[in-house]
């Protein structure tokens, strides 16, 4: 009988993920072709180009706006609800976009964007959902397998701008709005299958509270690695696609740059797991932001479409390893019944903070050019590099204080002594011999 449940549950898990995984393919579409269109349509439609991001800007507002419904959602009816309910926003973001489009109209495109941007939190939220199914030593390859389903979707959102933007030729982009509908119509299909436990009453009655979680030093610094990561992703890529334009590259090379970095954004994915449970979700945080740095000082170097495919494809790696290495630092803060709080507070403080560089990037870079927008993101690389020192530290004070506290269980446990000697030594605060 427990072989047969245990089947079942592994079954169930195996039946999860993948369905997780093709969703996460099909609605990843949803916010690459926002990324690729949303400049240039909004430059098309604004009042100033000044505004032209703004779209952009709004699909993050969305995203940070949602982020905490959600999570209500699945705390009162369960992931799959709040999955539906999403798809639901991604089918009428395509509509109203497309809507916008013909009439020419930049306030409901902004409102499609807006809708596009919920639907994008919901979708991110697949990854913690995988983490869900499975036990906590295989959280971080669940998490990561998931992720890698925007692989494909990294070549549906721009194959779908390319083939579809001039299909109708007094109304540009109009029918890639109603493909994206499409995009979500299918995902829900997927997403309809899944099954996961809804949390009880006695789960959330049994949660400490927040104030508590958001003092632990892995949480401060797994916030803020992720909120870095996403914020240069969305800084320098919401730019990118203008910055082309503006430098006269054409709209196929830049739709092609941005499947390009939507595949470098996934295509990790599939071993970024693997590298979590063998160097720590820090190191893999680290190697995320060196990429990130790589990707702005090959942009400085030149304005031509190789410098720009570079830089947004290793923009995309580093993105991946620092969201993907933060967000398995997020997993190890929280208990069983802590989790969809910790989680969607998580994504609120991210994509809230996007929001700021959604909005600058746009006038910075119509008032003071690309480099400019390239040399201000080191600013945050710095703030995140001093986060992973600090944390560093805390926990090698803390490995040191229970290695003590194990060493020599009779010292007085209030001062704290890195012991890092042999066992026969003394310790020099409390002078005593280990036994």
């Amino acid at each position: 009988m427990i072989n047969t449940s245990s089947s079942i549950l592994y079954t169930q898990a195996k039946s999860n993920i993948a369905r997780l995984t093709i969703a996460q393919a099909l609605a990843g579409a949803n916010s690459t072709i926002i990324y690729a269109t949303g400049a240039i349509v909004g430059n098309t439609l604004a009042p100033s180009s000044a505004l032209a991001t703004l779209p952009i800007s709004i699909f993050v507002v969305g995203m940070a706006a949602s982020s905490l419904p959600a999570g209500a959602i699945v705390q009162r009816w369960g992931r799959r609800e709040a999955f539906m309910l999403g798809a639901g926003f991604g089918v009428l973001a395509g509509l109203l976009a497309a809507w916008a489009v013909m009439l020419g109209v930049f306030w409901l495109f902004c409102l499609a964007t807006f809708f596009a941007g919920a639907y994008a939190a919901v979708v991110l939220s697949f990854r913690f959902a995988a983490a869900d199914c499975v036990p906590p030593d295989q959280r971080a390859r669940a998490l990561s397998f998931v992720m890698a389903g925007g692989v494909l979707s990294g070549v549906i959102g721009p194959q779908l701008v390319t083939l579809t933007m001039d299909l109708w030729t007094p109304h540009p982009f109009a029918v890639t709005f109603l493909a994206q509908a499409v995009m979500g119509i299918l995902s829900a299909c997927s997403l309809k299958g899944v099954y996961l436990p809804k949390p009880t009453k006695t789960e959330d009655n049994s949660a400490r509270p927040i104030i508590l979680i958001l003092r632990q030093p892995r949480f401060v610094t797994a916030v803020i690695c992720a909120v870095v990561s996403y914020f240069l992703m969305n800084f320098l890529m919401t730019s990118a696609p203008f910055a082309m334009q503006m430098c006269g590259l054409s709209q196929a090379s830049s739709n092609l740059g941005i499947q390009w970095h939507v595949i470098a954004m996934y295509a990790p994915s599939f071993f970024t797991g693997k590298l979590i449970t063998r160097f720590s979700a820090q190191r893999v945080v680290t190697a995320g932001l060196v990429l990130i740095a790589l990707s702005a000082t090959i942009g400085l170097l030149g304005v031509d479409i190789t410098h720009f495919w570079i830089m947004l494809i290793l923009l995309g790696a580093g993105w991946n390893f620092g969201f993907v290495g933060a967000s398995a630092l997020v997993l190890e803060c929280h208990q069983p019944e802590e989790k969809v709080r910790v989680q969607s507070l998580n994504d609120f403080i991210v994509f809230g903070t996007m929001v700021f560089g959604s909005f600058l990037s746009g006038s910075l870079l119509a008032k003071y050019g690309w480099n400019t927008v390239l040399w201000l993101s080191f600013v945050p690389l710095a703030l995140a590099s001093l986060a992973l020192v600090s944390s560093a530290v805390v926990n090698k004070r803390m490995s040191a204080k229970l290695n003590h506290a194990a060493v020599f269980p009779e010292a007085n446990q209030r001062r704290i002594y890195l012991y890092r000697g042999s066992r026969t030594k003394k310790c020099p605060l409390c002078q005593k011999k280990s036994s």
